[in-house]
């Protein structure tokens, strides 16, 4: 059954690359959009991941993919109904006083509708697409099967095919199990509990399966909705200084952040136009960082902003990011020819997602290996500047970052940080203490002659 799928698969995706390859007045990176939004959602969904990687992708071709959307027809409301009613294994009228059989939103992974609960509560019911599994796993086989004849191709060899397939595919796998969506986000509910920032709604642990989430629904104004943000009277300055906020928070007080931060994912609350607090939905991807990655992303841009190239650059080698033999000189003088031209502008014109990108693609010259947690980072930060920008072009990203990078590196160093780090460690020193004896004897006993 497989290779009957390939087959077919095979055949439609040469006719589709055919179809748009001859438009020769439409340039590559439209006719690869173009392409892929014809071989189906999950084809899109891999564009959309694809198109963070922007370390190894062309800028043009980068650019085109983000704007791939995987809006599509949703599936019958009844089918809906008989899918939660399958999960909860109860009748739809046992669960929800009301439930809208018209779906609210449709993508290539899930569909949400609106209902109530008996006790009153309004929620969204989010549900997988029926046989979502068995797609994205026939999907996912031929982009295996592909990935394995790019990588026999010179000039392909450098994308990475493999690797990218990989992630395209942990992704997917992500976002199939709702539950672990929910998880997500009571993490992140919990991480931001009494905050004035940002508000994420509570998930309803009762209602919730693998294929079937329920969660309280919000009302607030669309991010993207300026206009609308403005009439109602909303400080534009401190909400777009929010944002940043929201963002660098997650980063370095949590190591835990909502890496899927477009403009249809958040919203902004209604009830204080002078300290807005945003609201954000959809939890599928989240991203995480070590110490290492946060202390290797907070020291770059200090030195960066401080044009200290030579500190980059040792900082990339130090951290492992880089081989051992990498000619430092070489290194710097490649850092500043990208750098140098980007801080000609005003700070407050200077990009931080481009920073990164810039660095990610002159270190990928040096056999550079980025980790995927740091690209997701990269682009979530390219995310939240543009929408930061939106709400208010003068805002000065440095400004509002730079405290917290300092306040973390000084966090990190010192009497302080050398105190935390011993009573976090000191019950398991604790443990270890009756073994010490007895290493002792064996290691002399090795060392020591008869």
């Amino acid at each position: 059954m497989k290779m009957i799928y390939r087959f077919f698969r095979f055949i439609q995706i040469h006719f589709i690359l055919i179809r748009f390859s001859i438009k020769i007045n439409v340039p590559r990176a439209v006719r690869m959009r173009l392409a892929i939004e014809n071989l189906g959602p999950i084809f899109v969904k891999a564009g959309q991941i694809l198109s963070t990687r922007r370390d190894l992708l062309p800028e043009d071709i980068a650019d085109e993919l983000a704007k791939l959307q995987d809006q599509v027809p949703p599936f019958p409301g009844e089918k809906s109904q008989q899918m939660v009613e399958a999960a909860l294994k109860k009748k739809i009228n046992q669960v929800f006083s009301e439930f809208d059989i018209k779906a609210m939103a449709s993508a290539s992974i899930a569909q949400v509708h609106a209902a109530t609960l008996l006790d009153g509560r309004s929620v969204v019911v989010k549900i997988l697409r029926p046989r979502i599994h068995e797609k994205v796993e026939q999907d996912l086989d031929l982009l295996k099967v592909l990935a394995r004849l790019a990588q026999c191709f010179k000039r392909f060899k450098c994308f990475k095919p493999k690797d990218i397939v990989n992630e395209i595919s942990r992704t997917l796998q992500d976002e199939l199990d709702l539950l672990r969506e929910a998880a997500n986000a009571s993490q992140l509910r919990r991480n931001f509990s009494g905050s004035p920032l940002l508000y994420i709604p509570e998930i309803y642990w009762d209602y919730c399966r693998s294929n079937v989430l329920v969660l309280e629904r919000i009302h607030g104004i669309p991010i993207y909705q300026i206009n609308a943000l403005k009439d109602a009277g909303f400080d534009m300055k401190k909400l777009a200084e929010h944002g940043i906020e929201v963002f660098f928070t997650q980063v370095f007080r949590d190591s835990f952040f909502h890496a899927d931060m477009h403009p249809g994912n958040l919203f902004v609350a209604k009830e204080n136009p002078q300290c807005p607090k945003y609201i954000a939905v959809d939890f599928g991807i989240m991203g995480s960082l070590s110490t290492k990655d946060q202390r290797y992303l907070a020291e770059n841009m200090l030195a960066f902003f401080k044009r200290d190239y030579r500190r980059v650059a040792e900082l990339h080698v130090a951290s492992g990011w880089l081989p051992a033999d990498t000619r430092i000189d070489q290194f710097e003088g490649a850092i500043r020819a990208v750098c140098e031209p980007m801080f000609e502008k005003p700070l407050k014109d200077i990009s931080f997602g481009q920073l990164l990108l810039r660095l990610f693609q002159v270190a990928r010259r040096f056999q550079i290996n980025i980790q995927p947690q740091l690209i997701l980072l990269q682009k979530t930060l390219l995310n939240v500047e543009g929408i930061s920008r939106q709400i208010y072009p003068d805002l000065d990203l440095w400004a509002t970052a730079r405290p917290f990078l300092e306040k973390w590196l000084k966090e990190q160093i010192g009497v302080k940080s050398f105190l935390r780090r011993l009573r976090e460690n000191f019950p398991h020193w604790v443990e270890k203490f009756p073994e010490i004896p007895g290493l002792i004897h064996r290691f002399l006993s090795d060392v020591v002659p008869r």
